[in-house]
């Protein structure tokens, strides 16, 4: 009895270490293909740029009265007077009415020294054309309305270019069209060639300003010039054959 356990136990281990042998060749012959098929991948980084000329401006000024709280009534009549001389400005500048803004007045209370209370009186004009130069040159030469008295000041001039959207989806297929020549020069090296268009993601937009390297890792939008340069990147992996 006790020869005939020996025996089934030498059995059962012969086919546990059989089984154990067949099972570590399939695993070993699936490790082996993952890592061929790694190896048949080629992950490469593709780019393209594109000058561009902003097709759009937002031109934001605005007016200012500083004043007393017993002299608010007379404050606001100003602001209204104030508002008029510069809406004539720009209608003498064939400015449509319907690019122009103009947000209501606010009032911020001025903590000075000074024993009494004064206020500011505040009010926004926006403009927004497509006219990119002829607005630039206007928000240059703004003295017609400082010489009616009126404190009128530039807060910004924003340049961005509307297209975007459309320059994107072309400038995508330049970028892969880039990234496979990459990857053609690295698979030379190694007695391969590019096949096929497995994957590709693109990167973030870049919109500089022109000849400038100031990319950011979130993408960028340099409003402040006219001139631009978009970039767009693009990660793509082929097949190699």
């Amino acid at each position: 009895m006790e020869n005939n356990n020996k025996a089934l136990l030498w059995l059962n281990t012969k086919f546990i270490l059989g089984l154990a042998i067949i099972i570590s060749t399939l695993v070993g012959a699936y490790v082996f293909y993952q890592v061929k098929s790694f190896d048949n991948t080629l992950t490469v980084t593709g780019s393209t740029s594109k000058a561009v000329t902003s097709d759009h401006v937002r031109w934001v000024g605005s007016i200012s009265r500083i004043v007393t709280l017993d002299a608010l009534k007379i404050g606001y009549s100003n602001m209204t007077n104030d508002i008029s001389v510069v809406q004539s400005f720009l209608k003498d500048k064939n400015i449509p009415s319907d690019q122009i803004i103009i947000s209501a007045v606010s009032m911020d209370q001025n903590y000075d020294n000074n024993s009494a209370k004064t206020y500011t009186l505040r009010q926004t004009i926006e403009v927004n054309s497509s006219d990119v130069n002829g607005i630039t040159e206007i928000a240059k030469n703004i003295n017609p309305i400082i010489e009616k008295g009126v404190i009128f000041s530039t807060q910004s001039l924003e340049y961005t270019y509307t297209k975007l959207p459309e320059e994107r989806v072309a400038m995508l297929a330049d970028a892969i069209k880039d990234a496979k020549a990459r990857a053609a020069q690295l698979a030379q090296s190694s007695g391969k060639s590019v096949g096929q268009l497995k994957s590709a993601s693109s990167g973030v937009v870049q919109v500089m300003s022109a000849n400038s390297l100031d990319v950011s890792d979130y993408g960028s939008y340099d409003t402040s010039q006219i001139e631009k340069n978009i970039m767009i990147t693009v990660k793509a992996s082929f097949t190699l054959k």
